[in-house]
């Protein structure tokens, strides 16, 4: 930023929650809250639904028993993928001397159940893994979403990112509800995700440069309840609807009147300033006091009132025909020649890694819940309420490390101890199934909004996107982790355990930014570290 003039200080001034930040608030948790669903919106639009063997001379029968002789019998009923060979000199009446029952082979087509799911509407049955692409595919989607979303955020403004987002997010989620064919979804999700996920990160990095150190951790406890909202509606939706392609159309539709926001959404005060556009910047703090009913101090007023007289274009038109004034370096070149920064994206990077691979390992390897699947994911989701509530009470009371560690240390031990869990104790499985569940969710919590504390403004949320980007990694990998059963059977706990230990090792490297003012240049987040140094706190 070319002039510090204490922004922190008129935001506190300005209240963290005047009624200027109320209506900005409530304005950008719309397009978080749409985000909640969004993420998840792959688990309902192909979910694992009944089917087996289509058998034509069976079928139409006013009876089943002959499924007893037809069809193999494995330890959850009925085998989906393979049906007893026809023999020989079948009458093709459907008797059990039709079928020889010493030989086992595959299907070639399906009955499905009235369940809805692309697996029906593409026949996709015994195809597993073309139905978890699905999901795949929307995640890796992701790692083009959010670098190029920051990318477009920093350089040209917060609200045109957010704007662009959504409208791509409406657009391609609209169009995939008219999917004719596996490839032509694919293509829609990887669209969608690709050019839309980075709507919540932008949203979320408004939120945060809205208000002052105090009002941080309580917006981001609001951002990540609002984000919830998002997943429980879409259980609900997706129960209500019984289709995913109303389901598409239901939820993706008012991500295109989010493109509004460019026109009603006031941009980043400290993009602003980061980008040396002095009398906007004066403008929106003025028109904040004015919303709230705030009359600013002269202290505050006096350095105010010269930023409005800046003439930025003709400011550089001078410093252009001054050739004593040496051009100084990019944001971006200042951030690569710096090994602090270098060292803190890579921690970061792994902190965001650790906490996706955890969260989503934790899904795969416990116990399955038994019950209704909409309510169970509801029930899934709403513990992460309580969680972001404690991280509220928590965060500015004992500091970001300190919490970080702790989350990160329980989340290990509960991720060993199911894994050693009896498979009979099912009520215990669940209790500690919902405790890393929840841990994880205050350390994930905990994470996105550190992150946001420890970059400068100029190219906070193009880091932003790096860390949340390779944070994807563990997502990805997470599925694959069973296969390690191959060699012991709790490898992957241990695997988790381990991983989550090292993220809280790596913590203790890190500054503190409890009630510290949001870096705007690459010195000012390079001083964090330097005091974290002089104090030897954590």
């Amino acid at each position: 930023m070319g002039k510090d003039f204490g922004l922190d200080a008129i935001l506190a001034e300005l209240k963290p929650f005047g009624k200027y930040n109320i209506v900005n608030y409530a304005l950008l948790l719309f397009p978080i809250y749409l985000a909640g669903m969004y993420g998840s919106v792959f688990v309902f639009e192909a979910p694992d639904i009944n089917y087996r063997c289509n058998i034509p001379q069976c079928e139409g029968l006013n009876d089943s028993d002959w499924l007893e002789y037809a069809i193999p019998q494995e330890k959850n009923g009925l085998s989906k993928c393979e049906m007893y060979q026809v023999a020989t000199n079948s009458s093709n009446t459907c008797k059990m001397d039709d079928f020889n029952r010493s030989v086992v082979v595959k299907c070639h087509e399906y009955v499905y159940s009235e369940e809805y799911s692309v697996v029906k509407d593409f026949n996709l049955g015994c195809q597993n893994w073309k139905r978890t692409l699905i999901g795949t595919v929307h995640n890796a989607g992701l790692f083009v979403s959010l670098p190029l979303t920051g990318i477009i955020s920093d350089k040209y403004g917060r609200k045109l990112a957010l704007s662009i987002a959504s409208l791509m997010n409406g657009l391609f989620g609209f169009l995939r509800s008219f999917s004719t064919g596996y490839v032509m979804m694919l293509v829609f999700e990887f669209l969608e995700a690709g050019l839309g996920a980075g709507a919540y990160s932008t949203a979320f990095v408004i939120a945060m440069e809205l208000v002052g150190p105090k009002g941080r951790v309580f917006g981001n406890t609001l951002i990540n309840g609002v984000y919830v909202m998002g997943l429980m509606s879409l259980a609900s939706f997706s129960w209500w609807l019984q289709s995913w392609r109303f389901l598409l159309r239901l939820i993706y539709t008012p991500a295109i009147f989010v493109v509004s926001y460019y026109w009603i959404l006031n941009e980043s005060i400290r993009w602003l300033l980061s980008k040396g556009r002095y009398p906007e910047a004066a403008a929106i703090i003025q028109k904040a006091a004015k919303i709230n009913k705030v009359k600013l101090s002269e202290e505050v007023l006096s350095p105010l009132y010269e930023l409005e007289k800046l003439n930025v274009p003709e400011n550089k038109e001078n410093r252009a025909n001054d050739v004593s004034v040496e051009k100084e370096p990019s944001n971006f070149m200042k951030v690569i020649k710096s090994s602090i920064i270098r060292k803190r994206v890579a921690i970061c990077s792994f902190l965001w890694i650790t906490c996706t691979f955890v969260y989503y390992g934790l899904s795969i390897n416990s116990v399955s819940l038994a019950g209704n699947k909409y309510v169970n994911f509801m029930l899934v989701a709403f513990v992460e309420i309580p969680a972001n509530i404690v991280c509220l009470l928590v965060l500015d009371r004992f500091g970001r490390k300190r919490v970080l560690i702790i989350t990160y240390v329980l989340s290990a031990c509960l991720c060993i101890s199911l894994s050693f869990l009896p498979k009979d104790q099912k009520w215990l499985s669940l209790v500690l199934y919902l405790s890393g569940k929840f841990s994880i969710t205050v350390a994930y919590s905990s994470v996105y909004i550190y992150v946001s504390e420890v970059f400068p403004t100029n190219v906070r949320q193009s880091l932003l996107a790096v860390c949340s980007s390779l944070g994807r990694v563990g997502s990805t990998l997470a599925p694959l982790t069973p296969l390690l059963t191959l060699y012991y059977d709790n490898l992957p706990a241990i695997f988790f355990g381990s991983l989550a230990l090292v993220a809280s090792v790596l913590v203790f490297s890190l500054p503190e930014t409890i009630n510290v003012p949001l870096p705007d240049t690459v010195e000012e987040a390079e001083r964090l570290s330097k005091k974290k140094n002089r104090t030897g706190s954590i």
